[in-house]
């Protein structure tokens, strides 16, 4: 019981620290709902350790036009943590079945995440690579850079305004840039924005428990 009650104290307290993370405390499950330029994905993990989560992925590459159904791992590799900051490395993995006009391919991917922050700045980065036989085989990355307009105290809801610049080698607008905006109180997290290339709205919705 000491336990659970901790990680709510943790997760109330620091909320900027925990409200994106890939990896929730221990017994954790998180939903994931993410759309933007690129693809739209339903993620759903369950966090039996604070270092690792497991769960399935859901995701329609609009480049391509295929599905992706699969198994995602994430792994805390490394976490620093200041005062008054974090910083986090995170390997995300998974293998599934790639679909596309009939045809269905194995298919694999991993990256690296990395991000940090403080209860004003917010900077972050990922890569990806994929691999689905002849239907994918493409690198995406996606860099992000925050601010927080106000500083929130526990249980209030609290803002951050983004820029997003995407990148991917393969689509016909290879390099995408998104202002956003994200709020999130308590385990619940929603991000909207749109694209200035006008390629499409970014919604992005998390719901941790």
């Amino acid at each position: 019981m000491m336990k659970y009650l901790l990680w709510t104290l943790i997760l109330g307290v620091f909320p900027w620290w925990s409200e994106a993370r890939p990896v929730s405390y221990p017994g954790g499950w998180t939903i994931m709902e993410r759309t933007d330029a690129m693809s739209s994905a339903v993620h759903v993990h369950y966090s039996p350790t604070a270092k690792t989560s497991v769960g399935y992925l859901g995701e329609v590459f609009r480049e391509g036009d295929y599905l992706f159904n699969g198994v995602q791992v994430n792994n805390l590799l490394k976490r620093w943590n200041k005062p008054a900051s974090q910083a986090n490395i995170y390997l995300k993995s998974g293998v599934g079945l790639a679909s596309a006009d009939g045809q269905h391919r194995p298919a694999a991917f991993t990256g690296v995440a990395m991000d940090w922050e403080d209860q004003r700045w917010f900077t972050s980065y990922s890569v990806k690579a994929m691999t689905a036989g002849s239907i994918d085989g493409a690198m995406r990355q996606k860099a992000r850079v925050g601010v927080a307009p106000y500083i929130g105290d526990y249980g209030d809801l609290h803002t951050w305004l983004m820029l997003e610049t995407a990148h991917q080698p393969n689509d016909a607008t290879p390099v995408t840039v998104t202002p956003l905006i994200r709020l999130f109180q308590g385990p619940v997290l929603v991000e909207a924005g749109y694209s200035l290339m006008g390629d499409g709205p970014l919604l992005n919705f998390m719901y941790r428990f």
